[in-house]
């Protein structure tokens, strides 16, 4: 029994055990996923902007578009403490013990990826478009060119870390209550037996035997 979970996880109030939690790939793609954040908000937010030496105000690296340099920071911040909040929630559900409570959190696992993944897709085509029409002559010093790459190349990765946790979170979801324990019409065999009235061995031998061969009610259980 020790083995039975439900969506991923065994029964509440186990130990937390930081060397298992952080080789599973989930975490392992959140932690990843929360470091592609902190590249691209990084790199937009300190070398996103830039001016011609003859100007004061700074332009939004990508075509000057002040937009594309606004979806990219607030992305990748927003991104950033999603990470964070789901990281949290992951250490914490274990303790859960209702669920109903647990599928939630397995269901908002998968939708929230699900929509970080389409939301990386979108700010890469609009990043990367704004910086193949950009007119590089208003840059003369080819200042931030690296950055705008590395924004552009992370929000393409992001794309895939993100759809990997969304997939994972449905692989969670199918695997369910897969055990009785989690059930609430679950009843303990030894309980059941125990109620039952007691009968001579030698006089009702034949109605034991057929009560264990399947046909009683009774399910085969494999612990």
């Amino acid at each position: 029994m020790e083995g039975m979970q439900a969506y991923g996880a065994g029964k509440a109030g186990g130990a937390f055990d930081p060397v298992t939690f952080f080789q599973q790939p989930q975490t392992i793609l959140r932690i990843v996923s929360w470091l592609f954040s902190i590249v691209i908000f990084g790199c937009i937010a300190n070398e996103g902007y830039i001016n011609r030496p003859n100007e004061v105000e700074e332009y939004c690296i990508f075509n000057r578009n002040q937009n594309a340099c606004n979806y990219g920071v607030f992305m990748g911040s927003m991104a950033f403490l999603c990470c964070m909040a789901f990281l949290a929630l992951d250490v914490y559900f274990p303790q859960i013990s209702s669920v109903k409570d647990r599928k939630r959190a397995v269901l908002a696992d998968i939708g929230v990826s699900a929509f970080w993944s389409f939301m990386w897709f979108v700010g890469f085509c609009f990043l990367a478009n704004q910086w193949q029409v950009t007119n590089h002559d208003d840059n003369p010093l080819k200042e931030g060119g690296d950055a705008a790459r590395a924004a552009i190349t992370f929000c393409f990765f992001s794309i895939f870390t993100w759809a990997v946790q969304s997939f994972l979170g449905f692989q969670r979801y199918k695997l369910g209550a897969d055990s009785a324990l989690f059930s609430q019409e679950y009843m303990d065999p030894s309980q059941d037996a125990a109620g039952a009235p007691y009968t001579s061995f030698g006089g009702n031998q034949a109605n034991s035997d057929s009560a264990f061969d399947g046909t009683g009610g009774y399910q085969r259980q494999d612990y």
